[in-house]
């Protein structure tokens, strides 16, 4: 087991890691719409704030040597679900066929007061 962390995606919160890397495994820790420069949630809508959280999960599987395409599971939580349509938007600008298998839930809050949060489980 090895731990992932790269300082294009934000710092842990807590006592966590970016990602696990397991071998054949890598198990992605929830990512927020947090600018890993400025340590602060984006401004704007559920659009700006999936595509940060999107890109924070790109920059930990890149580090773990990995892509999108590597994605088999995905855990999004939204903190409104009538954001739902717009996120699916989003989310398939950074997944494709055969998209990972997802859940999606609403729950009443997230860190820094995040639209959203997103774990991801990829294999080699």
């Amino acid at each position: 087991m090895k731990a992932i962390a790269t300082d294009k995606a934000p710092a842990a919160v807590g006592p966590y890691s970016q990602a696990i890397d397991c071998g054949d495994t890598v198990y992605l820790s929830g990512q927020i719409p947090l600018d890993p420069a400025a340590g602060v949630i984006v401004e704007g809508g559920i659009e700006t704030q999936a595509r940060r959280m999107f890109d924070n999960i790109g920059a930990v599987l890149e580090k773990a040597g990995l892509n999108y395409k590597n994605v088999v599971k995905t855990t999004v939580f939204l903190t409104d679900i009538g954001d739902f349509a717009a996120l699916n938007k989003i989310y398939g600008e950074f997944f494709s066929e055969p998209y990972p298998a997802r859940s999606c839930v609403e729950v009443s809050n997230l860190p820094k007061g995040a639209k959203a949060e997103c774990e991801c489980i990829a294999r080699r």
